[in-house]
């Protein structure tokens, strides 16, 4: 048996514009970044968004696509930063997660999701001699308490609000 090599985390913090949302993710194959673009650009023609994925054989690219040349640049900078072979980035603007993660979820290539955030985020990724892959993420901050009464009747009035209860 070979001698094991040292393990290393590397934490990558998340450099996002401060508007947007971000969805990181497992997937594979090359078609990944066409499939994700289709499955955002039929969502709604409002949303903006732009895509980075790592491809992890071959000539080992950051393949990107996106309908918005900010957000592409910058999730695949995010992207190039990770560092780790067949994970994605999906920046959002004028949409959320909630109105995406199925769609996403659905494209064959998606193995899994790490997070789908507009909070501050870092990415932990494993480094090992055969490369780097992401071993979790830690999104925002910690709790401050247990929600009260009042904050379950703000809760729920602002979910009613922005319509997604009735």
């Amino acid at each position: 048996m070979a001698a094991a090599t040292p393990l290393l985390i590397d934490i990558v913090t998340v450099d996002k514009p401060d508007d947007t949302n971000v969805i990181v993710g497992q997937a594979h194959f090359i078609k990944t970044v066409d499939d994700l673009h289709e499955a955002l650009a039929g969502v709604s023609p409002h949303l903006r968004f732009g895509i980075a994925f790592c491809e992890a054989s071959g000539p080992c690219l950051v393949r990107h696509s996106g309908n918005d040349d900010e957000l592409t640049k910058a999730a695949t900078n995010i992207a190039r930063s990770i560092g780790a072979g067949h994970s994605f980035v999906i920046l959002l603007r004028d949409g959320f997660p909630l109105n995406v993660l199925n769609p996403v979820k659905a494209v064959p290539e998606v193995c899994g999701i790490y997070c789908a955030t507009a909070n501050p985020l870092d990415v932990l990724v494993a480094v090992t001699e055969r490369g780097r892959g992401i071993v979790g993420v830690v999104d925002g901050s910690p709790p401050a308490a247990v929600e009260s009464d009042d904050d379950i009747t703000e809760r729920r009035s602002l979910l009613r609000t922005i319509g997604y209860k009735l």
